[in-house]
Parts: structure tokens; C-alpha cells; sequence
């Protein structure tokens, strides 16, 4: 699917190039810029995908599933740079405004939209556990309102003449795609600082495990991900007199798994307060 999308945004990001040369664009411009920013996204996905399902070596004990959120995170701020490059060309044009063939802006513009249309369909089944999948699907979200705002313009322009509806459809795309650039930012930059998932609560991951039969205390609680659809967890626990280690280290771990999915557990087990204060910070 990505392979697929990826070939039909490169056919449409080369037209609208050409179209905004020929029929002098900056809002086909604009959304050329965007449409190869879809398919640096689906190009990197691709390239994530197949690093990522690399297995662990002696030198990544946890392989190379990371790199998807590097990935993501380059998109994220190739977003911001587009945007910025977009919204200085269009003020320009406001300022000083040129002339816009409008057929043809329209023509490009709607086989921009009903490219996008089939490649967010393409990756609406895999944006829920990808961050990846997810970057790429809002890049090509996004391009598909700046497709239909660049119609809409070109429509006005043909019924008024009014040149500069041109630069200032570009300034909304451009507005348009910074809010989600800065999510998909914030996300990525949450996982890469060893942040709680976002599906999971880490006061109720203490109280489950507090609640467990045996456990006296616990504390080195940790919560992590790797990639956008995986958590692990590793904590000490301190067992109650009488409480045997391995049952209740098989309690917690099954416990995490059935109320949180947490497929990954380390659990330490320790008769005695562990001795180590940063350990129990």
C-alpha cells in the first residue's frame, strides 16, 4: 500500500511542479511542496519499515524498531520548513501580485485531490500503530484540503479575476498544516524522551501492582516505548514475609499483560528495601 501511494503522489508531484511553472501558481506551488513532503514521508515510512524489522544485534540490544520515530520526526520538521518557505513566497505575492492561469490550476488541482483521496485510503488501515504510517497519512490528509482549497481558488480567480486569491489560498495551507506538524512533533519527541504511552495511565500501573497478592511495596517504575506500537515496563517489588518471589513476579507480569497489553515486563523481586535511594527514586 505504501509502495502504491508513494508512486501516485511522485506522478502528481511532478505535475503540479510543472503546472505552477506553467500556469504561474504559488497555491500549486504550495501544494507541490506539501505533495513531496507526502512522498518523503512514504519513502521514509518504506525505509523504516524494512530497517525496522531488522533483528537485535550485539550493538542494539533492542533492535532497530527506533528508527520509525526518527522518521517521523524528520517529516515533522520538513513540515515546518515547507510551511515557512510557503507563507514567505505568499506574502510576496500579496504584496506584488502576478498573473495565475486558473484552468489550469484547477485541472492539476483536482487530479491533485483524487490522488490523495486514493492514497488516504491506501494508509487509513495502518495509522492507529504506525507513528510512521501515521506522519505519511496526515501529510497526504493535509494536501488533500490544500488540493481542494487550491480548486476553490481557482474557481474565484475564474469568476473575478482576482489575482491575489492565489497567494492567500497558499497562506492557508500553509496555516492548515503547522498545528498538525507540531503534533506529530510533540508525539515523536515524547517516545524518543522514554515517555509513558499515552494509552497508559502510570498511576493505575502502580496501583495494579501494589494491588497484587504478596507485594509489600514497589518502586523503580518504568514505562516506555520503543516505536509507536509497543510499551514496556520494568519495576522492583518488594515482597511481604511468607510471599514467594517467582509467584508473585508470574502474578504482576500476568496482571500488566492482561489489563494494559504489557507484553514486555521486567519485575525484580527483593526480600529487603532495595539499598540503592536513587534505585527507589
Amino acid at each position: 500500500m505504501l509502495k502504491l501511494a508513494l508512486v501516485l503522489t511522485g506522478t502528481v508531484l511532478i505535475l503540479e511542479l510543472i503546472g505552477a511553472y506553467a500556469f504561474g501558481s504559488l497555491a500549486l506551488l504550495s501544494d507541490a511542496a506539501h505533495m513531496f513532503t507526502d512522498a518523503a514521508a512514504l519513502a521514509i515510512a518504506l525505509a523504516a519499515i524494512s530497517i525496522g524489522q531488522r533483528e537485535a544485534d550485539e550493538r542494539r540490544t533492542f533492535g532497530y524498531r527506533r528508527f520509525e520515530i526518527l522518521a517521523a520526526a524528520f517529516n515533522a520538521v520538513l513540515l515546518f520548513f515547507v510551511a515557512g518557505y510557503i507563507l514567505y513566497e505568499a506574502i510576496q505575492r500579496i504584496r506584488v501580485p502576478e498573473p495565475v492561469e486558473s484552468f489550469g490550476m484547477l485541472a492539476v488541482a483536482s487530479v491533485g485531490l483524487l490522488v490523495n483521496l486514493i492514497a488516504m485510503r491506501l494508509l487509513s488501515s495502518g495509522r492507529e500503530r504506525s507513528l510512521n504510517v501515521k506522519g505519511a497519512y496526515l501529510e497526504v490528509w493535509a494536501d488533500m484540503l490544500g488540493s481542494l482549497g487550491v480548486i476553490l481558488g481557482a474557481g474565484i480567480i475564474m469568476a473575478t479575476g482576482w489575482t491575489w486569491i492565489d497567494p492567500l489560498v497558499a497562506v492557508a495551507i500553509g496555516l492548515w498544516v503547522l498545528p498538525r506538524s507540531w503534533a506529530l512533533l510533540r508525539d515523536t519527541t515524547h517516545i524518543l524522551l522514554e515517555g509513558v504511552p499515552r494509552r497508559l495511565s502510570l498511576a493505575e500501573v502502580r496501583a495494579a501492582i501494589a494491588g497484587t497478592e504478596g507485594v509489600a511495596g514497589l518502586h523503580d517504575l518504568h514505562l516506555w516505548g520503543i516505536s509507536s506500537d509497543d510499551a514496556s515496563c520494568t519495576c522492583h517489588v518488594e515482597l511481604k514475609p511468607g510471599a514467594d518471589g517467582e509467584t508473585v513476579r508470574l502474578e504482576v507480569a500476568e496482571t500488566l499483560e492482561h489489563r494494559f497489553a504489557l507484553h514486555h515486563v521486567t519485575v525484580q523481586t527483593e526480600r529487603e528495601p532495595c539499598p540503592d535511594r536513587h534505585c527507589r527514586m
